[in-house]
């Protein structure tokens, strides 16, 4: 059974390796060159501060990664997250996508956020599926919202909520014994 856990600068390279190829050979990301080890380790240094970012894994083996970023810059946004999930392609539909990404968003919750966000290249039933899931809703269509090999792609963006306190209070980490029972919940 996948066990879940925050992820740390030393998964970089096994999480570069799920998401290099989704890069390099899909318009799920948007990104035109594989960020490699280096850089998602300075992604991880940078958002686990503020954010979730969890991996599930088996023996040892990173089977999928989620993780929550800043919506937007603004201050407003700031109750409000964008999510995103991976699979590697050998443990796709064994539940590890809807188990990281159910853990990802209750600590998302636990940490005051309001709202969750995520945006889907078309067509991605597969993820379309995985979102609603776990509690999302499509909300909208930005039409060709990117251009990767040399054609335009719509992106699909879906909502869930979180937790809307009236009035909110800041986003912060919660202790470790309310993460380590969020984690093995699943």
């Amino acid at each position: 059974m996948p066990r879940l856990r925050p992820a740390t600068v030393d998964d970089a390279p096994r999480l570069a390796d799920i998401y290099d190829p989704i890069v390099r050979d899909t318009a799920v990301s948007f990104e035109l060159e594989p960020p490699g080890a280096a850089e998602m380790a300075s992604r991880i240094e940078k958002v686990v501060l503020d954010y979730p970012w969890l991996v599930g894994e088996e023996d040892g083996v990173v089977l999928g990664y989620a993780y929550a970023t800043a919506f937007r810059d603004r201050p407003a946004y700031r109750w409000s997250v964008e999510t995103t999930v991976y699979v590697h392609p050998a443990h796709r539909g064994r539940g590890v996508g809807r188990m990281v990404y159910a853990a990802l968003l209750a600590l998302a919750e636990t940490w005051g956020y309001a709202n969750a966000f995520a945006g889907i290249t078309r067509p991605n039933p597969a993820s379309e599926s995985l979102h609603a899931s776990v509690g999302f809703s499509q909300i909208g269509v930005f039409p060709h919202a990117g251009h990767k090999f040399g054609e335009w792609h719509d992106v699909t963006w879906w909502h869930r909520p979180l937790s809307p306190d009236h009035p909110p209070r800041l986003p912060a980490p919660p202790p470790d014994e309310v993460v380590a029972r969020i984690l093995s919940a699943d």
